[in-house]
């Protein structure tokens, strides 16, 4: 599929299933916040986002064991460990590669923005970095490793797609991508905590990251294309396919979010439940769409382009 298409076709079916939105109480949320359709611009959807309030969440202490102090090395660690797997998954030509390429990116500019003084939380924003990953590293060793009855619905579908080697290398990112954020994400926020010591909510840091995503898109494309398969970045048309992809993670980002403060405020195991039960369910069927939308019926010149070009 051209990118083109793929935009339009991103920017019109996924932007529509966003999740709930803010609470009205402690119980009810308001509904769905509505389509975000491409082409919209982010100097109109960023405010909108930033008025969205977060809905109050009492401060909760971290207390997990990856990066409990939030030190600057869990990052260093992170990307070490991103690289080592990185090398070997694109040495295999691994349909894994994709992703592991384009979270390698991601996490270095966060590092980046981290160290800039670009987040207002350094600490916080770093566990939620090294948990995040680890959540990663996690999931995907426990399907190679045989304990897929822990791999959650959404990361199925991706890894097996993977293993299948059935989908474009813009699939397989795309449903990667889907199983981390909409899945893995809410859990993360949920356990680092929503709010900090002194009552801030951790949302404005949460938000801040739209902008500096904003910046890969094009780049981390490009490589994709350059070494892993060729149709990635078949067609660049203006910017409009990195609108449609910022305009998408604006609408998943949010959605996290809220599905974690669903998470954090449950206050009975049922609460809790129905809360991981929509999280789970929001994530697989996203899965199941692209897992449509983006299937190959062979994936011979993806993978030939990557045994000359993975390097």
């Amino acid at each position: 599929m051209r990118r083109l298409e793929v935009a339009l076709t991103l920017g019109l079916a996924l932007s529509l299933l966003a999740p709930a939105s803010a609470h009205a109480d402690g119980d009810d949320p308001l509904g769905p916040l509505g389509p975000l359709v491409p082409g919209t611009t982010f100097e109109v959807l960023d405010p909108v986002i930033d008025l969205l309030p977060p809905f109050p969440v009492p401060h909760t202490p971290y207390v997990g064991e990856v990066c409990p102090g939030g030190e600057d090395t869990c990052i260093d660690d992170v990307i070490s460990e991103m690289q080592t797997r990185l090398d070997g998954l694109a040495a295999a030509c691994d349909h894994d590669a994709v992703f592991a390429l384009a979270y390698l990116r991601v996490t270095e500019n966060v590092r980046d923005a981290a160290r800039s003084g670009y987040f207002s939380d350094r600490t916080w924003l770093t566990q939620v970095d090294a948990v995040f990953a680890e959540l990663y590293f996690d999931v995907r060793d426990d399907w190679h490793e045989g304990r897929r009855g822990e791999v959650p619905k959404a990361w199925a579908i991706a890894l097996q797609a993977e293993d299948d080697r059935s989908m474009t290398g813009l699939g397989n990112f795309m449903l990667a991508m889907n199983a981390h954020i909409n899945r893995d994400f809410p859990h993360v926020l949920a356990e680092v905590g929503l709010t900090a010591a002194d009552g801030t909510s951790h949302k404005r840091d949460h938000n801040a990251y739209d902008q500096r995503l904003d910046s890969l898109y094009a780049p981390v494309f490009a490589e994709e294309a350059a070494r892993f398969d060729p149709a990635f970045d078949d067609i660049d048309v203006s910017t409009l396919e990195e609108t449609a992809a910022g305009v998408i993670m604006r609408g998943w980002r949010e959605g996290v979010w809220r599905h974690a403060e669903e998470l954090a405020l449950a206050r009975t195991p049922l609460q809790r439940r129905i809360a991981e039960r929509q999280i789970e369910l929001y994530a697989a069927t996203q899965a199941v769409l692209m897992r449509t939308l983006f299937a190959a019926p062979n994936s011979t010149r993806r993978d030939a382009w990557c045994a000359e070009h993975h390097g």
